[in-house]
């Protein structure tokens, strides 16, 4: 298993500002995103929503989702330090940012959109995503992969407070 940094073969990993630029900028954009299109419906419509018992309090979600994009940006920092020619490198990135793409979009469908329904169908496909992101980094890079564990554990914990929302507002 290659360490990051390592290069042994040809092509090397991308380069250190290239790979923190593509590791973390894209990372802080879909949490800029999403706080914008999220923060003006938190007072107003999610406050008047009937949220099941275990919904967290609001103050919660932002020291949580910081702590996992930094992980996630770390994630895929490592991914990026491998050699470009590693096999598997170019799936788990395009699989690290599918996952994000859909991520993004869940803020979108459920804040945006104000549609519990229309989350939890995005979210439902980033479960599988995040899977799929884990399964592609495993081989590659181990802690990388353990690093969106927390991720999928509180996605999972999102997808049923998303669920529980709907049902009870349904």
């Amino acid at each position: 298993m290659m360490h990051p940094g390592q290069s042994t073969l040809a092509g090397g990993p991308t380069p250190p500002v290239q790979r923190f630029l593509i590791a973390v900028l894209p990372v802080v954009m879909v949490s800029v995103a999403g706080s914008l299109v999220t923060t003006p419906s938190i007072p107003t419509w999610y406050a008047a929503l009937e949220k099941p018992w275990f919904t967290p309090p609001n103050w919660l979600f932002a020291p949580v989702w910081t702590t996992l994009y930094g992980m996630m940006a770390y994630a895929i920092w490592r991914i990026l330090s491998l050699p470009r020619e590693q096999p598997g490198r170019r799936a788990a990135v395009t699989a690290f940012f599918v996952q994000l793409a859909l991520n993004s979009l869940w803020s979108f469908a459920f804040f945006g959109a104000r549609s519990p329904v229309a989350g939890l169908i995005v979210i439902a496909a980033l479960i599988v995503a995040i899977l799929a992101t884990i399964r592609a980094f495993w081989p590659l890079d181990r802690v990388a992969a353990w690093l969106l564990v927390p991720y999928l554990a509180w996605v999972a914990y999102a997808t049923a407070l998303n669920g529980a929302i709907w049902y009870l507002n349904g």
